[in-house]
């Protein structure tokens, strides 16, 4: 099968993009210090005052008011000084220079807060926009499924107003409960239409087909035929992208069935000790089909009774880094949690520990659904 997705061969325009931005921040600066070469040399002779003048109205476009500031403030520096070092103080020129370095000064100020804020506010409403987007493709975890309690989190990074790529569902069916997490990798409208064209695949799939394997299968067939219509996504999203995935199905046996398609495993919390989920052997994420030339027909099994725990997530779970850089460790701060909490006041406390680990800053977004297999004592739900 030929792949969909490839290695990227270069870089992208967005690089290239900002590191125009970052030496257009530098010019003004490179222009201080290019007046202050001048006037401290036998060049002085040379009239640097509209170049100066010029440093804040640069940095306006570029830096905000921050600086803005930053600049003029250096500006002012350097006039004072070379005035003083070509004992220009008393001329009319050196208060002229210092009059209009003010007033630029100032309008650059005013222009660069006035754009910023409108700036946020417009970047303010596309963020309710696409968090509103994203609601409609997922959905909260009902509280009870089958023979498991369940409850889901997802929280976004802030990194801008750019539509996450994160995936998570969870149904009662004929089979049991069966459950998806994944993660498409990149942001934007075209990671959401992934997540919307494999959940659509999934939700069907989970009625109809008997194994496992089958309902991974449809995802990622639904995929293929997403990404080979014409114009459908860009070049650079067909070169770069694809989708990690794990779906998991809790018949009324005491087991959990896994597919894992290159995401990071499930783990089980048993008896106050977590394991790791891994699968046997590692298979390619969806999109990257032509890596291995067979697929098990069978999903992994695993035990999980009553009172076990088991935790999906996506990658910004476990790839959160605090000051150090040291990664959030998962496991640990599951077995941290005390016994008889409901699978949302858990994931309530994972989230806060996450906080804590990264000093309130995520990198990249978050989606768990947390899992308890029931007693089997309890009379089944109704629903």
């Amino acid at each position: 099968m030929k792949s969909l997705l490839r290695a990227p061969t270069g870089p992208g325009a967005g690089g290239r993009g900002r590191m125009l931005f970052t030496l257009m921040q530098c010019v003004p600066f490179a222009i201080a210090l290019a007046v202050l070469v001048i006037e401290l040399t036998p060049a002085h002779f040379i009239y640097t005052g509209p170049l100066l003048t010029a440093v804040p109205a640069l940095a306006a476009v570029t830096l905000g008011p921050r600086g803005t500031a930053a600049a003029a403030a250096l500006a002012l520096a350097i006039s004072v000084a070379t005035a003083a070092y070509n004992s220009a103080w008393g001329t009319l020129q050196v208060y002229t220079n210092f009059l209009a370095l003010g007033l630029v000064t100032a309008a650059g100020f005013v222009t660069s807060s006035a754009v910023r804020a409108r700036r946020q506010r417009e970047l303010d409403q596309v963020r309710r926009i696409a968090v509103a987007a994203q609601d409609v493709v997922l959905r909260p975890v009902p509280a009870r499924l089958g023979p498991v309690s369940a409850g889901s989190l997802c929280l976004a990074a802030g990194t801008g107003a750019r539509v996450g790529g994160d995936l998570y569902e969870a149904v009662q069916t004929p089979f049991g409960v069966r459950m998806i997490v994944g993660d498409v990798r990149g942001k934007g409208l075209s990671a959401i239409r992934a997540v919307a064209v494999v959940l659509g695949a999934f939700r069907e799939a989970v009625h109809y087909e008997d194994e496992l394997v089958e309902v991974m299968n449809r995802c990622s067939a639904a995929l293929r035929r997403e990404v080979a219509k014409p114009g459908a996504y860009d070049e650079e999203v067909l070169l770069e992208g694809f989708i990690t995935a794990l779906v998991a199905q809790v018949p009324n046996e005491p087991v959990v069935q896994v597919v894992n398609r290159g995401h990071p495993p499930p783990l089980l919390l048993h008896e106050g000790r977590t394991t790791p989920l891994v699968p046997p052997a590692p298979l390619p994420p969806l999109g990257l089909e032509d890596l291995v030339a067979d697929f098990p027909d069978k999903p992994d099994s695993y035990p999980f009774g009553p009172g076990d725990r088991l935790l999906l997530y996506t990658d910004g779970v476990i790839e959160a880094r605090d000051g150090r850089g040291e990664f959030f460790a998962l496991p640990r701060a599951m077995e941290g949690i005390g016994g008889g909490t409901s699978p949302q006041a858990f994931l309530e406390q994972l989230h806060r520990a996450l906080v804590r680990h990264t000093g309130g800053g995520l990198a990249d977004d978050v989606a768990m659904i947390l899992a308890d297999r029931r007693p089997t004592t309890e009379r089944p739900d109704p629903r």
